[in-house]
């Protein structure tokens, strides 16, 4: 198993600074005195939010954790309000007066100190992500919610990363003047694969902790290799190459090849059960090359570490000795090379964690009086014009997609093709679904669950009949009493005492009657599917699917041609959608990227000939838009045509009977 040993990222340390002085400075001399005084508030809550995610962290628990978390997520969303309203930069020293410093996180002897907002941004987002990768770090991934916990905060914090780059932030910082490595978009990217590597790690951990087959066990870690190689990929190049400690080098380093080794070892258990004894010896021995060269390059690494490694080389030798005798004494099949094998499988189960939700300042108020009203209406109808043209655009996209998705069904498009080549597969997605069921007990152990829900129902209705009765009894007593002891018994009825409880067990009640009928409908449909879903323990699921048939007799030789000729259509028709996507990509992020409030804020007057200017710069991929629909309907009008001749060709009719 894994080594338990992952990293997390300290925090950048910054510079106190006095924000309250030079932001009321400038709403003074750009507003007026009035406006400085309304938004003393506000630039109160600005200093005071700055204080509280700068601030120098405790010992890490999980409660400061959570704490740092919180206060790095408000100032964040602070400084979305301040950042437009404020013009915090280098070339725009309008700010007095006012500089931010921050440490590099990995060479905390380098600092820089800027008057740009876009540093400040970048360093919060960077500890944010820091922080993420701390709580992960402090969960107990010996148990399942602590496994839970960090593969989470790791996620989170590989969407931290990837925000600081993906959003600009970090290019803006770069371009606001000389910045610390740690901020860069490189090193962002390199931390985001880091962050989802020891995330894909946690799920690792947890198929092996609970007996997963060897085959889902290889793919898991063959991604989590994948993950630590591209981490390790970006650590060798610059700016990052003479950056890190070397220790921290080698520590993704020697992870990226045990978890190459890893899945090397995991897949050749399966390649043992099926008797592919060649198979499994070279799988072995490519895994144990890989990890003798990363040991002889890993220095200082932690001890538990290297301690796994050499376990997993251990396990490994000793399976690869018994596999070659075996071979030598009973298969003596020839292994085969490493470089005809093909590339071991890999299953991604994590991503980055979008932080877009709670990173979104739009509910919040500061500094909401600070933009003049006539700007900010004409920003609003402007942005409205804007997201008119992106919302007739998309639904263009999507209806045009969708034309072509329905129209191949219709004619059984590519299916027909790739079961012609014998290349039958289903979408990767229902792939997986299909082998968490095989893997559950297929079909056969909706059963267990079935009586799942009938031994649930029977408990829940021995506690409904047991409670009433418990009720009724306490009635009858309070009934006794107060014949018996007349006045003397005070006590209020029982039915006021217990009015509450019992609507709550007539709701109850009733809710029990409900999931009873639902829990019936469930087995009368499992059992009505049944012999359909049969179809579940075939393995490989392909084979299950029919397969087209080659004409017993050629006419005129022209398979081949039709059969070409539709491929090409086909693949034409794939490259104008996979255009589509680019193309609304492109139109958000023109959207992201169009901020006209500095140019609106500067202007006087009437701003219709500012928004005929900036609106037209959306005309050309419109334009681009159309010719593609046009070129699509086109294409689908030929790739009917060549279906037909296939269809009459290949007898297709007898295929859609199967």
């Amino acid at each position: 198993m894994a080594a338990n040993v992952m990293l997390a990222i300290h925090e950048k340390k910054a510079t106190a600074v006095d924000l309250y002085r030079p932001l009321r400075q400038y709403i003074a001399s750009a507003y007026s005195e009035r406006d400085a005084a309304t938004a003393d508030d506000d630039l109160c809550a600005v200093r005071d939010l700055r204080a509280a995610a700068v601030e120098s962290p405790s010992l890490p628990d999980s409660s400061s954790l959570e704490q740092r978390r919180a206060a790095l997520l408000a100032y964040a969303r602070a400084l979305a309000l301040v950042e437009p309203r404020f013009p915090i930069s280098p070339d725009r020293a309008h700010v007095h007066s006012l500089s931010f410093t921050w440490h590099d996180a990995f060479k905390t002897n380098k600092k820089v100190s800027l008057p740009s907002v876009h540093l400040e941004k970048a360093a919060v987002l960077f500890n944010l992500g820091a922080v993420y990768s701390q709580i992960a770090l402090a969960a107990d991934r010996t148990t399942d919610v602590g496994i839970r916990t960090a593969c989470g905060a790791f996620q989170s914090a590989a969407g931290a990363f990837a925000w600081l780059r993906e959003s600009g932030v970090a290019a803006k910082a770069v371009a606001a003047g000389a910045t610390t490595v740690d901020v860069t978009p490189d090193c962002a990217a390199m931390l985001e694969k880091l962050m989802l590597a020891q995330a894909q790690e946690c799920f690792f951990e947890k198929v092996i902790a609970g007996g997963k087959p060897p085959a889902l066990c290889s793919k898991v870690a063959r991604q989590v290799g994948v993950f630590y190689e591209e981490a390790y990929a970006a650590l060798c190049a610059p700016p990052l190459s003479q950056h890190f400690d070397r220790t921290w080098v080698s520590h993704v380093q020697l992870k990226a090849a045990q978890f190459y080794a890893d899945a090397c070892y995991r897949f050749s258990l399966d390649l043992h059960q099926q008797e592919e004894i060649a198979q499994e010896i070279a799988r072995l021995k490519i895994g144990m090359n890989a990890l003798a060269d990363a040991k002889k390059a890993a220095k200082g690494v932690a001890a538990p570490l290297l301690d796994s490694v050499n376990k997993l080389e251990s396990n490994m030798k000793t399976n690869l000795d018994r596999a070659m005798k075996e071979n030598n004494s009973v298969y003596l099949m020839r292994v085969p090379e490493a470089g005809t094998l093909g590339a071991l499988p890999a299953a991604s189960l994590v991503k980055s964690t979008s932080l877009a939700e709670v990173l979104d300042a739009s509910n919040e108020r500061l500094f909401s009086s600070l933009v003049p009203d006539g700007s900010m209406k004409a920003l609003s109808k402007y942005t409205e014009m804007v997201d008119d043209i992106i919302r007739t655009q998309a639904e263009k996209l999507q209806q045009s997609s969708e034309i072509t998705r329905v129209r191949l069904k219709e004619m059984d498009l590519p299916d027909s093709i790739l079961s012609l080549e014998g290349n039958v597969s289903i979408p990767a997605d229902l792939k997986e679904d299909v082998e968490a069921v095989q893997i559950s007990g297929g079909p056969a152990g909706l059963e267990a669950e079935l009586q799942q829900l009938r031994d649930l129902n029977r408990v829940n209705q021995e506690l409904l009949v047991q409670t009433e009765e418990m009720l009724q009894k306490e009635a009858s007593e309070d009934a006794q009493f107060r014949t018996q002891f007349g006045s003397r018994w005070t006590r209020p009825q029982s039915s006021t005492l217990t009015k509450n409880i019992q609507d709550r067990l007539n709701l109850f009640a009733g809710n029990l009657k409900k999931a009873a009928a639902s829990d019936a409908l469930i087995e009368r449909d499992v059992k009505e599917s049944y012999p359909l879903m049969s179809i579940l323990d075939r393995r490989p699921i392909e084979s299950a699917l029919p397969s087209i048939s080659r004409p017993i007799m050629s006419l005129d030789g022209n398979e081949d041609a039709i059969v070409g000729a539709l491929k090409q259509s086909l693949r034409q028709l794939e490259s104008l959608g996979a255009q589509r996507a680019g193309l609304e990509d492109h139109l958000k992020e023109m959207k992201r990227k169009d901020d006209i409030l500095p140019k609106l804020m500067a202007g006087v007057g009437a701003h219709d000939d500012l928004f005929r200017k900036e609106i037209a710069k959306y005309d050309p991929i419109c334009a681009e838009i159309a010719d593609n629909i046009v070129a699509q309907e086109q294409l689908l009008l030929q790739i009917q045509e060549q279906n037909a001749q296939f269809a009459a060709v290949f007898n297709l009719d007898d295929y859609k009977g199967l």
